[in-house]
């Protein structure tokens, strides 16, 4: 079921406050925003608000046989990536970015960002529908790049429908065909030459060996042979 609402601070605050007070989301239910005055990205970042684009909210409880909940970040990136073919087709220039970036003819078009709420994880997720903001650091893309944009309902409506599908092959058969299906999607070759600039401010450069398979952490190749694994930053 989707909820959709003219205008909140931030979806995912919305949800994770239903959490804590006891009221509870629906797993399967999204909250959706028309306009959001307070969203946010991953490591802190501010999410762009525009107009005609996507802004939304779902809860998934967690069980202590599960996968990681930090790696529901690819369950969502192949949502979005299933919820833009739907709408541009099977030809479209789509491709995914570790951790959890989905690209549009090389421009990022959407952000994901999860938060641990009593036993739950609230995933948010932005789409640039209408349009893609100016970035100076990255570039960005839009679904109306390509053509006409969908409609908020209908775009939220394939999202809800791909988030499920990939959810529960997450949950029945474990992390590993997720990955794969990342993996597949993905502008990562083995051997291809990777810059990850970490939390920390530091930068490493190498090859790309690989996800870890317990979590998909990102293996890097250095120079001397030895590997690193990364399970946060940015990469180019």
């Amino acid at each position: 079921m989707i909820h959709l609402t003219e205008q909140t601070g931030s979806t995912n605050a919305d949800l994770a406050a239903a959490l804590r007070s006891g009221e509870g989301w629906a797993e399967g239910s999204w909250l959706v925003a028309r306009r959001q005055t307070a969203g946010r990205g991953r490591q802190g970042r501010e999410w762009f608000d525009g107009a005609g684009n996507f802004m939304g909210s779902t809860v998934v409880q967690m069980a202590d046989n599960g996968p990681p909940p930090a790696s529901l970040s690819f369950v969502a990136a192949l949502a979005v990536h299933d919820a833009a073919l739907a709408v541009l087709g099977e030809a479209a220039p789509l491709a995914l970015k570790w951790p959890n970036d989905v690209l549009l003819d090389g421009g990022k078009l959407s952000g994901i960002l999860l938060e641990m709420v009593r036993g739950h994880i609230v995933v948010g997720i932005g789409v640039n529908l209408a349009r893609a903001p100016q970035l100076d650091e990255r570039q960005t893309a839009a679904l109306a790049d390509l053509g006409v944009p969908p409609a908020l309902e209908d775009f939220a409506a394939f999202l809800a429908a791909a988030f499920d599908r990939r959810l529960e092959a997450w949950r029945t058969y474990g992390l590993g065909p997720t990955l794969q299906a990342f993996l597949t999607h993905s502008i990562h070759a083995q051997g291809s030459p990777l810059t990850v600039h970490d939390t920390d401010g530091s930068v490493l450069s190498g090859s790309f060996a690989g996800l870890e398979e317990s979590d998909g952490a990102l293996r890097l190749r250095l120079a001397d042979g030895s590997e690193r694994v990364i399970r946060a930053g940015d990469i180019s």
